[in-house]
């Protein structure tokens, strides 16, 4: 692989172009900004730099945009990715401009330079570096690329349903993946699942001088002691059947956890934060990160929260809740446990407002894929990277790939402080070039297999 990582390196200044032309493009789906243009612009990708097989395939919402690359043999590689990103608030924290991808000391801050489009123009470039070394691939190659991932994949389910040819593979390299703070490559096996919901808490028809909290109820405070039963000062979700799916760790998962390297100390100061909840530490903070399902706040809304004073009685109480889910949780199980937790209360008159479903996903440790992508992350970095039995975090993994049999593993370009989501989003361009040796070293290696 010499001569196509040579390559790369020589053509390494194209690479960061084509990936700087996608992350200008302001594609927030959340505000419907850009779409159009980044889905061309994709799609103008995948024909014109590594001559795919593509189209436009429309969906209820953002079309996904599909590609495909013949290779020699029948075998299949996919990459699963996106090329919506999130809002760029609050832009007034940026140090750059979020939508000009701006290289400075070796690191490009955008929107989207992480994630998600980095990882995808480097599995593009991967591909055309291959191309050009050795005139064609090993393996058929396949480029699923929504535009609904950070709005819930919405209609993902629809694709899915069908597309099922489109989708068959015979393993997935899903979207994301970073280093650790220790350099080491981070390799996930599998994503956890999600139910998202809003929580709707109303009172009067309209807000109220706050001198009638005296004989008037407030929303906001029924949704406080209605969230204040779902979970006690221990972490534990006090649902009832909450935990009844969750399954017990197997020995592979006990392996796991133990050899699992968690840059401890360096979170907690990245974070500014003496310690993690509950105190924990060592194999139980790892477990706890990779098996133990959750029930997070994630913004709550009501009254006057501007500056100043405002004595009012709000309306209205709303609140965002997600529970992340460990294999075999369902995501509508817990909607329905939800919604009698709240009914056996007294709480019915609170609305759930279902936002985003997805059920969890995983990947065996010593599956084809997973050995090959394992093995591809030494061969690049020099070190043994942390396998992670699971993400904390959540994807649509399930409904394209193990609800079609497919193997999924996530490895990519970000890095521990990347900051997705938020303000100053970035990538090591190291990082990024590596990442397209990376993907060339499994394409190469996942053939053979």
């Amino acid at each position: 692989m010499q001569d196509v990582y040579q390559y790369i390196e020589d053509h390494k200044e194209q690479y960061i172009e084509w990936l700087q032309d996608l992350c200008r493009i302001p594609s927030v789906a959340a505000q419907n900004r850009g779409m159009q243009e980044a889905a061309d612009h994709v799609l103008n990708d995948l024909a014109e730099k590594i001559n795919g097989e593509t189209q436009l395939v429309s969906t209820s919402g953002f079309p996904v945009v599909y590609g495909k690359v013949p290779g020699t043999k029948e075998k299949t590689l996919s990459f699963y990715n996106h090329y919506d990103v999130q809002p760029e608030d609050p832009i007034e924290l940026w140090e750059h401009p979020p939508f000009e991808a701006e290289i400075q000391d070796g690191t490009m801050y955008s929107r989207g330079a992480a994630d998600n489009k980095g990882n995808l123009m480097a599995r593009i470039a991967a591909v055309h570096a291959y191309q050009q070394v050795r005139g064609g691939l090993p393996l058929n190659i396949k480029f699923i690329v929504e535009g609904e991932e950070e709005i819930g994949s919405i209609n993902l389910d629809e694709f899915s349903d069908n597309h099922a040819d489109l989708i068959q593979a015979d393993g997935c390299i899903w979207e994301f993946g970073y280093r650790n703070a220790d350099g080491r490559q981070q390799v996930s096996l599998g994503v956890k699942g999600m139910t998202y919901v809003e929580l709707v808490c109303k009172g009067a028809n309209t807000d109220l001088h706050s001198a009638n909290a005296a004989v008037i109820e407030n929303p906001a405070w029924r949704l406080v002691w209605a969230l204040n039963t779902l979970k006690d000062e221990n972490e534990h979700v006090k649902i009832e059947g909450f935990y009844d799916r969750v399954q017990s760790l197997s020995p592979e998962d006990e392996r796991a956890v133990r050899d699992l390297i968690y840059s401890e100390k360096e979170m907690l100061k990245q974070l500014d934060l003496p310690s993690f909840l509950l105190d924990l530490e060592g194999k139980s903070l790892k477990e706890r990160l990779i098996f133990a399902p959750t029930c997070t706040i994630c913004g709550i809304e009501s009254g006057y929260t501007g500056k100043g004073a405002k004595t009012v009685l709000p309306s209205e109480a709303r609140v965002k809740l997600d529970f992340r889910l460990v294999p075999d949780q369902d995501p509508y199980e817990i909607l329905q446990a939800l919604r009698k937790h709240l009914d056996n209360h007294g709480f019915e008159d609170i609305e759930i407002n279902e936002m985003a479903m997805e059920k969890p996903g995983k990947t065996p440790y010593n599956d084809p894929l997973s050995e090959t992508v394992i093995a591809a992350t030494k061969k690049i970095s020099n070190l043994e990277p942390t396998v992670m039995p699971m993400s904390p975090g959540t994807g649509p993994m399930h409904v394209l790939c193990q609800k079609h049999g497919i193997p999924s593993v996530s490895v990519g370009v970000g890095n521990f402080q990347s900051n997705n989501h938020a303000p100053n989003e970035n990538i090591q361009i190291e990082d990024y070039i590596d990442g397209i040796k990376l993907i060339a070293t499994v394409i190469e290696d996942y053939a053979k297999i």
